[in-house]
């Protein structure tokens, strides 16, 4: 039988053994694995999620590495439901067209392309388009809507082959994917392979530094195998035969960094971006361990404030339900012990709701539950969402309801 989990020895991006712990949070199960009612009673398997730092290249990463069957193969998520995100990439599509201006026509390849939103924006922008993803059931129902859409997962060989069937691409798109890779080399090699001589790779990942300045420590997980900064994404580029050409920060889910490479030696100017953030970077101590251990430090005294109000509510005799099953949730959930606490989670996502959180196995419900069950106390564990979350629930708010929001800084409305 295949493993489930394997711990690697070397860094992801420059393959030093120089890879030590930098941040230890509490093993969760695969913190999208919301379940159904059926299989309630089966005991989920919990995987480490601790955060190591390269002292060669400056990467921060997980080493414990989940089978990608495990964690993506029954993906639910789409793109489309949520309306934030649409928008995003159209924004995303017109502005990178007008930015990199590949020729009218040119091909576009979007690498983890999901239901193909982002797609059809640039196809709208006049390109001719190709999705890449591995969730087969989200790929079909994309080349059936008229976004054609690989079923597999993209390396090497799928580039080279897609080089020699359909020529080269002027633009490669790769949005919070190139954090899931355990094989980013291989996939860099790929991108290689097919970029047109004056082609732009585009890839969003969160970025490091502002993770840890804003306290975004739940997006640490199994998914997030890598967690990305300027320094190490230079460095591998280059190893890999491409050139970091600008990099743009973005606030998108805690903080984004949104990459542009071209082929070593491509037209292309650097922008002065590049070089403002490595000083940046150094400057804040992103590549020591004393910064993790402070970060570290400041997250346990996060949760002890939380834990020592929920205490002190319950030997009240106060309810408490959660606001937000998400992935970030999940993680948040388990490092802060929270699973006895909450009688319910609430959710707007239909897929999400009459399921049960991962592990812990608490009921996932509607938002019109809490004019019935009036808890004391929301515990919003989607806390970056916390100001459209109670923007959309006032009605619980003046039947007498309170909102906790438990980051960056701890808050009760």
């Amino acid at each position: 039988m295949e493993s489930l989990v394997y711990h690697r020895h070397t860094c992801r991006l420059c393959d030093s053994p120089k890879v030590p712990l930098a941040l230890k949070l509490t093993d969760c199960p695969p913190v999208d694995a919301f379940i159904t009612e059926e299989k309630r009673s089966v005991a989920q398997p919990r995987f480490p999620i601790n955060l190591y730092l390269c002292e060669t290249c400056g990467h921060g990463q997980l080493l414990d590495v989940v089978s990608p069957k495990l964690l993506f193969g029954d993906y639910i998520y789409t793109t489309a439901s949520s309306p934030g995100l649409v928008n995003y990439f159209r924004d995303y599509a017109t502005h990178v067209v007008s930015k990199v201006k590949p020729a009218p026509g040119s091909r576009a390849l979007d690498i983890g392309s999901n239901d193909g939103t982002l797609l059809s924006f640039l196809k709208a922008q006049g390109l001719s388009v190709l999705g890449v993803d591995p969730a087969s059931e989200v790929a079909t129902s994309a080349t059936a809507a008229g976004i054609e859409t690989l079923p597999c997962f993209f390396n090497s060989q799928v580039g080279t082959e897609l080089r020699r069937t359909r020529g080269d691409f002027g633009l490669v798109t790769a949005n919070n994917v190139f954090a899931h890779s355990d094989t980013l080399g291989d996939m860099a090699d790929g991108i290689r392979a097919l970029l047109a001589p004056n082609g732009v790779f585009v890839f969003e990942v969160s970025y490091l530094l502002d993770m840890i300045e804003n306290m975004v420590f739940d997006f640490i997980y199994h998914e997030h195998l890598s967690h990305h900064s300027v320094k190490p994404l230079q460095i591998f580029l280059k190893r890999h035969g491409l050139q970091l050409i600008d990099v743009e920060r973005t606030a998108s889910k805690g903080g984004t960094i949104r990459c542009y490479a071209q082929l070593a030696g491509g037209p292309r100017v650097e922008s002065p971006e590049v070089p403002r953030l490595l000083l940046l970077e150094n400057e804040y101590g992103l590549y020591r361990l004393e910064t993790y251990t402070a970060w570290g430090n400041r997250i346990d005294a996060a949760k002890v404030r939380l834990n020592d109000l929920l205490t002190k509510l319950k030997t009240e005799g106060k309810t408490i339900a959660g606001y937000g099953a998400s992935a970030t949730g999940t993680v948040l959930t388990y490092h802060f012990g929270l699973g006895g606490v909450m009688d319910f989670i609430v959710d707007d996502n239909p897929v999400r709701q009459h399921r049960y959180s991962p592990g812990d196995h608490i009921p996932i419900v509607a938002s019109t539950a809490l004019a019935e069950r009036k808890p004391d106390y929301l515990l919003i564990l989607a806390w970056r969402f916390a100001d459209m979350i109670i923007a959309r629930n006032q009605a619980y708010l003046t039947q007498g309801g309170h909102f906790i929001v438990p980051l960056p800084e701890m808050r009760v409305v």
